[in-house]
């Protein structure tokens, strides 16, 4: 594959130039018809990306007479799920603090268990499927590179104890306990979890349609939804297409940082994209000295948030934030790329691991990922409206989202479970601002944030500005 190659939003034909992950789909992709004619289901899905295919996925199986049809505008798995860091982890995006203070502190602990039990349900359900997405369960390790940065990795430590967890679920590493994980430069110490896991996430998004398909669900490609209209009392929600339309008595709406383009939903979430690059096949010499044996993934305590892993194939996929929102939640292909956010990327990670060297970076891409206005994710059934909803993950979807696909089956099915009472479940976030104070405000922070880690590393102590950032969006 040709070096920093972007996407085509033209379908299945360019789909291998999505990322790294859709490279090693084999091509020709299976053809999945397109819906011509209208149609009648139970539970209609629109997006077949981590959502809507562990949601289905999950409904069939809790009840196989279940009428399933699944709506993509492109191809399975095209969105985010099929370009991410490829972390499933028990990461959520509201954090345990915001969360007790919402919600209190049992609903809390029972979210953070129940995502900690999702990392290892992706990797049973994948194996049971016979999906080989390459899960490996190492945990995660979050380094301290710079004593500005000590206080917030001590603070997780000291707030996850005061919140009853233990060693168990983080704890702090000694520069020396780190190094034995990972060999970067200029670490000070660690906190490390072994809640997280490593996917090839575009090979789990294609492998759960197989598996949905065979249980019957029908999942049409190539068709785009134009609205989705509410259902009442005395009448069932519709979803329009360009194709047809579909009448279902519940309709899921996983669809992420595509969500802005449906109408109605302008302000929901808005997307900012999230870029990665990946370094050729690494050898053994190189792997000696950086470590992760076990694919442990791999972060700093930096604002700008990077997020790597050691690959199947012996690679380093590495991504992080820093490329601007645009204006009216626009999400187009061209918006895939950026080159000083893919370059800074690039040194980024030499600086991590000098030993690089002359090591050639053969992908870069990049894709949107969705935020709700407070920060929090959510699931949820509006039953006499006939209308489902989850997202809002926050870039932190690949475990979130089978939570979410397994909580829906059990809202939409009418089973009482633990996980229909997760504090999660029926939240909805406010929208966010109307243009410009949305552009002006989502960028601001993007700035305050790289700004910040500036700051940080030049003077050697926490940015007040940063602070005054997070106490702001509840975190």
């Amino acid at each position: 594959m040709a070096p920093d190659v972007g996407p085509s939003e033209a379908g299945a034909a360019d789909s291998q130039r999505l990322s790294l992950w859709w490279d090693a789909i084999p091509d020709p992709l299976p053809p999945r018809p397109a819906l011509v004619r209208d149609l009648q289901v139970d539970v209609c899905v629109v997006g077949a990306g981590f959502t809507g295919l562990w949601t289905a996925l999950a409904l069939a199986e809790a009840d196989p007479a279940l009428r399933i049809a699944v709506l993509e505008k492109e191809v399975a798995g095209f969105g985010a799920s099929g370009r991410n860091g490829g972390w499933c982890s028990a990461l959520f995006a509201t954090s345990d603090s915001a969360l007790a203070r919402l919600h209190g502190l049992a609903p809390m602990r029972a979210m953070r268990r129940a995502m900690q039990e999702t990392v290892d349900i992706v990797g049973r359900t994948s194996a049971a499927e016979g999906i080989d997405c390459h899960y490996a369960k190492g945990g995660s390790i979050d380094l301290v590179r710079h004593e500005a940065q000590r206080p917030r990795a001590m603070a997780e430590i000291d707030v996850a104890r005061a919140h009853g967890f233990c060693e168990d679920d983080v704890r702090w590493l000694t520069a020396t306990e780190a190094r034995e994980v990972i060999g970067v430069e200029d670490v000070l110490g660690a906190t490390f979890t072994p809640h997280c896991a490593v996917v090839q996430p575009a090979l789990l998004a294609r492998g759960l349609a197989d598996a949905v398909e065979r249980r019957g669900v029908a999942v049409y490609e190539h068709t785009e939804v134009t609205a989705i209209m509410p259902g009442s009392a005395g009448s069932s929600p519709v979803v329009r297409t360009t194709g047809g339309t579909v009448t279902a008595e519940v309709v899921v709406r996983a669809t992420e940082a595509w969500t802005p383009r449906l109408p109605g939903h302008e302000r929901a979430l808005v997307p900012v994209y999230s870029l990665m690059v990946a370094t050729e096949p690494l050898g053994e010499d190189f792997w000696a000295a950086a470590g992760l044996p076990e694919r442990t993934t791999f972060a700093d305590y930096r604002h700008m948030i990077i997020y790597g892993q050691r690959t199947a194939d012996g690679r380093i996929a590495f991504g992080g934030r820093g490329a601007p929102y645009h204006f009216a939640s626009k999400v187009r292909p061209s918006f895939d790329t950026e080159p000083a956010v893919h370059a800074l990327l690039r040194q980024t990670l030499t600086e991590l691991f000098p030993a690089l060297g002359s090591a050639r970076f053969t992908h870069a891409w990049g894709g949107p990922l969705g935020i709700p206005r407070d920060w929090h994710s959510s699931v949820g059934l509006d039953r006499v409206r006939g209308l489902a909803w989850a997202g809002g993950y926050v870039g932190d979807g690949v475990a979130t989202t089978n939570l979410a696909g397994r909580t829906l089956a059990d809202l939409i099915t009418g089973a009482d479970t633990g996980l229909t009472r997760l504090p999660w479940v029926g939240h909805v976030s406010p929208d966010w601002e109307p243009e410009p104070f949305r552009w002006l405000g989502v960028n601001a922070g993007l700035w305050t944030m790289k700004l910040a880690d500036r700051t940080e590393e030049r003077k050697g102590r926490p940015s007040r500005l940063a602070e005054r950032l997070g106490r702001l969006l509840g975190q």
